[in-house]
């Protein structure tokens, strides 16, 4: 039974590591966090022609470090609740059934 044992504990731990792995906020903030980057760069200095077509306002440093914030928003949630492997089913007692009941 040991064996079996260790077997069945080491598939749990795999288990976590992908669902860790996998999780979907570290693709979200960690995409968020790049474009972010490069959209704050390109809003640190903006041509006239882009100031004047945004109307005076820095469009992309806005939007770039909203997209920063908004990714490391993912990527502090996903280290403050990090994903568990689902848990496995239970199994489920059969029902026994009524007499004269026509259930198959």
């Amino acid at each position: 039974m040991s064996d079996l044992q260790k077997e069945v504990s080491e598939l749990e731990r795999k288990s976590a590591t992908a669902a860790r792995l996998f999780d979907i906020r570290r693709i979200i903030g960690g995409l968020f966090v790049v474009y972010g980057v490069i959209v704050t760069i390109a809003g640190l200095s903006p041509s006239d022609a882009d100031l004047k077509k945004a109307e005076g306002v820095h469009i992309n440093l806005w939007t770039g470090l909203a997209m920063l914030a908004l990714g490391l928003f993912f990527l502090v949630w996903m280290k403050l609740r990090p994903a568990e492997a689902p848990a496995a089913p239970e199994a489920e007692p059969e029902r026994e059934r009524e007499p004269g009941s026509d259930a198959g």
